[in-house]
């Protein structure tokens, strides 16, 4: 019994998983970052093409004078 007590004790002042967690926290917050501005970005660039792409396409059909 004395020995578990002496696990949970040295278990509650280990503070290396502390710090672990911390660089998790820090990992996904910055993940999440670069998957919203991946997505907002992403969204912008598509629609540039896709205007790009019809401006072309009505070039092309567009008789000229």
């Amino acid at each position: 019994m004395k020995a578990a007590w002496k696990y949970i004790q040295q278990f509650l002042r280990d503070e290396e998983g502390v710090t672990a967690i911390e660089y998790a926290l820090i990992a996904a917050l910055i993940a999440v970052v670069i998957i919203a501005a991946v997505t907002l970005v992403g969204k912008e660039v598509s629609q540039t093409f896709t205007t790009i792409g019809e401006t072309l396409n009505n070039a092309n059909t567009t008789p000229t004078p």
